[in-house]
């Protein structure tokens, strides 16, 4: 094991909650042993500062679901550290747009770019309520080429299985354009990126970049936009609570986050000077 790949949200912390003691004490033993922790996350930029000052990592981490690989030392800067971004087309997500709407009357979109993040007044956010409105073609006129990330969001009430219910009729109307997703089953919120990118394409440069291979990679996720990272590691543990076919894509399962999961497998692998052993 020379590389730790893992999800944030369900994964390595509750969902947008803090991160155990025994999950710091985990990765810091994982660094001093020299193994490189990536963080491979739907998270943009904004969002990662509580959760690398609380882990002290540095280094590498795949954002946006791969749609951004950026240095954490630079993250405060004004271009949050971004070295690489893969975008959608600007015309692209005009038509994307267009479609959605026609098949979800009652969808919001949100705008993301490695500069910032807006969404249309409609947008029902129970969280960050201060952010950025303004209508649908200001957003997009402003981010150009540069959209990262497509957020498609109704108002329904959440509930098991509304995500993939959304992904599937989503999903076909942008095939080809965007690479659909999601990362909270019951959330009324489907995310479109660049096609062709996901977190494994990402995580591949990244670790290309530090000299390792696949194989000698752990990953870990909970969603289906940690599919393509749970097949591509060498050894790959969904959470035990996390969504059935992130379950199905690994190899092995980890305890669910909500007991520290993720810490109790790296336990088990640190006492393996090869990292052979597996929960």
């Amino acid at each position: 094991m020379h590389l730790i790949a893992s999800d944030v949200d369900g994964t390595l912390v509750p969902r947008l909650g803090p991160m155990s003691d025994r999950t710091v004490a985990a990765l810091a033993t994982a660094r001093d042993a020299g193994v490189h922790v990536v963080l491979a996350t739907g998270r943009p930029p904004r969002w990662m500062g509580g959760i690398v000052e609380r882990a002290g990592l540095r280094g590498r981490a795949v954002l946006a679901n791969g749609a951004l690989v950026v240095d954490l030392h630079r993250l405060d800067e004004p271009d949050a550290g971004v070295v690489r971004a893969r975008t959608i087309r600007g015309v692209d997500v005009r038509d994307m747009t267009d479609a959605v709407r026609r098949a979800l009357p009652g969808a919001s979109f949100a705008v993301e770019t490695a500069r910032g993040f807006g969404v249309e007044p409609g947008w029902p956010s129970p969280v960050e309520a201060d952010l950025p409105r303004a209508s649908l073609d200001d957003l997009l006129r402003e981010a150009g080429d540069d959209v990262i990330k497509l957020l498609v969001k109704t108002a329904e009430p959440e509930r098991p299985g509304l995500a993939d219910a959304m992904l599937a009729t989503v999903g076909d109307l942008v095939a080809g354009r965007a690479e659909a997703t999601h990362s909270g089953d019951h959330l009324p919120l489907v995310e479109l990126g660049p096609p062709g990118v996901d977190k494994a394409a990402a995580l591949a440069e990244v670790a290309a970049e530090l000299g390792v291979a696949a194989a000698d990679t752990v990953a870990f996720g909970d969603m289906p936009n940690d599919v393509a990272m749970l097949r591509w590691a060498g050894a790959g543990y969904a959470m035990a609570d996390g969504h059935p076919v992130a379950r199905e894509a690994a190899d092995h399962l980890a305890p669910p986050c909500a007991e520290d999961g993720v810490a109790q497998v790296l336990e088990r692998l640190l006492e393996d000077p090869d990292g052979r052993a597996v929960a």
